[in-house]
């Protein structure tokens, strides 16, 4: 994710702005056209970025950048005598990572300056709002880019991404394809990870909009509040020009105390103090339909083909922000109503001759869980299956919320795996039925436990009937497990087809 040409950049400059020290004898003259931080994937001219790792320092990998055809190395004390030993010119900084997103914006040329950008922050609805945004921006006129966990477009070419937002040096070579595509415009989620490991340094955004906030990530942040301390860093001026928040969400409001630049507010509930509201709403399983009232009273008919009250939320904070991006509102309605979904999240699997609905979605935090399952209720005239499980090596605290939700808010629960990582997916389960075991019998879900996520699957499947809802919830668009350092090839949307269609073979010849 890199553009095809890229003008030379002299060493001596960027030790200039740095204000590096040369670390070894040879003098700092080299020309870059790249940065990397990833030894195997250097490329010639590359400046290579060693950092300190969790296992190893990345200098232990210089003299195979070397062999690629680096032109240079910038790393700390730490690595100054191995990235010496290559023979290549050196710059030593204290914190090389603190620089990385200047460093790479300085090689490429400053590109994130030529894309109007839009960021998205917040637990739940990131990918579809950047969907929605893309869509309203290509309504508009633009050539749209997107940067999120789902796709990263850059015009008409179409990329898988490794991370929810990328390294800062990947990030800043991806804005630089786009500017070469002739991309004017770009939608771009914004993590937690992102802001706190300076991921997004470097990049300014024309607004950046906050979805909502629930617990997720606490394996990373230390609790809840320096979880949301981190996503409020965005709303700063060295950061955004302005700012989109949710009304209807305890932390959206609070962030108007924390924001540092002018913020807009969106209620989806209708809430009479926020600037923009959806009035009149009208939920379906197709989707919903909604009027959007302004300042001033400005005003516009919506519809939307995603179902679920949230998704009404993530279309209107997509059309308040594509408005204060300078979108006319009725451009904006209509590019976000012309976006017809977003892989993994609430995708009908299903098809019109179906008596039941199958429906694959990424919810896989607490907040998102129960959004997903109200949202489906409204929806289901029989029983709401869901088959969910929770993350190994992550936030241990969500297990037993999400395992409460579904309990309490679905009529059949099959707990089963995600990606159990180096955990037992016997002991991830345990924690989730804890949390269902708080559910009073009464009003708690059947719930089944089966760790095989196939056979789950096709458990939920094989139960359906007619008007039943089934949701395959945690891991949407991925197509691998992980299980015990190994990724097995696994996507729940060809699962569940294959567990349909070996329904409708057995009932040929029942």
């Amino acid at each position: 994710m890199r553009p095809t040409t890229s003008p030379p950049r002299p060493l001596t400059g960027l030790a200039t702005m740095l204000d590096a020290e040369s670390g070894s004898a040879r003098s700092p003259h080299a020309a870059l056209t790249g940065v990397t931080l990833d030894s195997r994937e250097v490329q010639r001219g590359d400046l290579y970025v060693a950092l300190p790792g969790s296992t190893a320092h990345g200098a232990a990998f210089a003299a195979q950048a070397l062999a690629r055809g680096a032109a240079a190395v910038l790393t700390d004390e730490a690595g100054r005598e191995r990235a010496v030993a290559t023979g290549l010119p050196v710059l030593i900084v204290p914190d090389p990572r603190a620089l990385l997103g200047q460093v790479a914006s300085w090689v490429y040329g400053q590109p994130a300056h030529d894309v109007q950008v839009l960021g998205v922050t917040g637990t739940s609805g990131k990918s579809t709002t950047t969907f929605l945004l893309e869509a309203g921006l290509r309504a508009a006129g633009h050539t749209t880019g997107l940067v999120g966990g789902v796709e990263i477009h850059a015009g008409d070419l179409e990329f898988q991404p490794r991370l929810t937002t990328p390294e800062a040096s990947d990030l800043h070579g991806l804005f630089a394809l786009m500017r070469e595509r002739g991309v004017t415009a770009a939608a771009m989620e914004v993590s937690s990870h992102a802001l706190a490991l300076g991921r997004v340094d470097g990049v300014f955004y024309d607004v950046a909009l906050f979805t909502n906030l629930s617990q997720d990530h606490l394996d990373f942040h230390k609790d809840l509040d320096d979880y949301f301390s981190t996503k409020a860093r965005l709303f700063q001026p060295e950061m955004c020009r302005t700012g989109v928040t949710n009304f209807d969400d305890p932390y959206g409001r609070e962030l108007l105390a924390r924001a540092k630049v002018p913020m807009t507010t969106f209620s989806a509930l209708g809430d009479p103090e926020a600037a923009w509201r959806a009035l009149d709403t009208r939920l379906g399983a197709d989707g919903s339909a909604f009027r959007v009232v302004g300042p001033g009273g400005v005003e516009a008919d919506a519809q939307i083909s995603l179902p679920g009250p949230f998704n009404v939320a993530n279309a209107l904070g997509a059309i308040v922000t594509l408005v204060e991006a300078g979108v006319p509102l009725q451009t904006a309605v209509h590019g976000v109503g012309a976006m017809t979904g977003v892989p993994g999240r609430m995708e009908r699997v299903t098809d019109a001759g179906d008596d039941f609905q199958a429906v694959v979605d990424y919810s896989h935090k607490p907040g998102a869980v129960e959004s997903v399952l109200l949202s489906l209720r409204e929806v289901t005239a029989g029983r709401l299956t869901v088959v969910l499980g929770c993350g190994g090596d992550r936030d241990t605290g969500k297990r037993p919320l999400m395992g409460e939700a579904a309990a309490r808010l679905a009529d059949v629960a099959i707990f089963t795996s995600d990606n159990p990582r180096s955990e037992d997916p016997l002991a991830i389960l345990a924690a989730m039925m804890e949390g269902a075991l708080r559910v009073p019998r009464h009003d708690r879900a059947h719930v089944i436990i089966e760790p095989d996520r196939a056979a789950a699957i096709e458990l939920a499947v094989g139960r359906a009937g007619r008007g039943d809802v089934i949701v395959v919830a945690g891991k949407g668009h991925e197509q691998g497990q992980y299980i015990s350092g190994e990724v097995i090839p696994f996507d729940d949307r060809e699962v569940v087809t294959r567990a349909i269609d070996a329904r409708k073979e057995s009932r040929k010849h029942a």
